[in-house]
């Protein structure tokens, strides 16, 4: 997604589901495919952590896409933590947000734990 309109739209009327320290936005499109963005907020680190973050989440959601619904336009939004940042904690951020907003296809619940 880089449309900036598209953006303001999906934060704007999109569905949110959140957890500690990550926000996921979602909407229906009608494409049959998911779109997804990962931006942060401001203050968000140096470039460094920034481009981890990012990294993180990007590889987070290509190895959960096979187990989700399709037609979404989604924004992860990952907030900056005491804790350390790591893959492990982003794979499981964004499988509960997942969850949370009913995007896993059914009998995928427990694929890759």
């Amino acid at each position: 997604m880089k449309n900036a309109l598209e953006i303001k739209n999906l934060f704007k009327n999109g569905k949110k589901v959140s957890i500690f320290g990550a926000k996921l936005f979602l909407l229906q499109n009608d494409l049959g495919f998911n779109r997804i963005g990962f931006p942060l907020p401001r203050g968000f680190g140096n470039a460094v952590q920034r481009n981890r973050a990012k990294r993180f989440s990007r590889e987070a959601y290509r190895i959960l896409k096979t187990h989700l619904n399709t037609g979404f336009d989604m924004l992860l939004l990952v907030y900056p933590t005491s804790e350390k940042d790591s893959f492990s904690t982003r794979c499981v951020q964004l499988r509960t947000l997942c969850e949370k907003a009913g995007l896993l296809s059914l009998g995928t619940e427990s694929a890759g734990d």
